[in-house]
């Protein structure tokens, strides 16, 4: 079940190649998460010193009251991958043109997972070819359901 997408993604950039991550999260950011609170707007991934982290990712207070004083919305966290997918996403990571970005955080049983995925970006054209095929796909759908 997702509880954060970055809807954008797909109008953005071309999926490569995607992988289930565990983040690490604090207790209270779970709570959060699971009562759909977050965003990942403008988060990406980075790799450093055979780790890797989402940056960029908003994660809101579950309680004000009750948060503590340094807490970070926008804190760096933590991804849980093999070493085999943390080789792998920093040889992406440094050709150019290739970038890594979360898609959608989600529950695999207790667990909460990211799903991140190595993308390329789109040209202006791509994004207009993308527009204009949903709509198609959209007034399609509209003509059948009226009939």
């Amino acid at each position: 079940m997702a509880l954060v997408e970055y809807k954008k993604a797909l109008l953005k950039y071309f999926p490569l190649e995607s992988f289930a991550a565990g983040l690490e999260l604090l207790g209270p950011e779970v709570k959060s998460l699971r009562n759909k609170q977050g965003s990942l707007d403008g988060a990406r991934v980075v790799v450093r010193a055979g780790e890797a982290f989402i940056v960029g990712m908003t994660i809101p207070p579950y309680q004000m009251a009750n948060t503590p004083k340094d807490y970070d919305p926008e804190r760096t966290r933590r991804l849980l991958l093999s070493k085999r997918e943390i080789a792998e996403l920093a040889a992406a990571e440094s050709k150019k043109g290739l970038t890594i970005v979360p898609l959608e955080v989600y529950t695999s049983g207790r667990f909460v997972k990211a799903r991140v995925a190595i993308v390329r970006g789109k040209g202006k054209s791509d994004k207009r070819e993308d527009l204009k095929k949903k709509d198609a796909l959209r007034e399609a759908g509209r003509v059948l359901k009226n009939r």
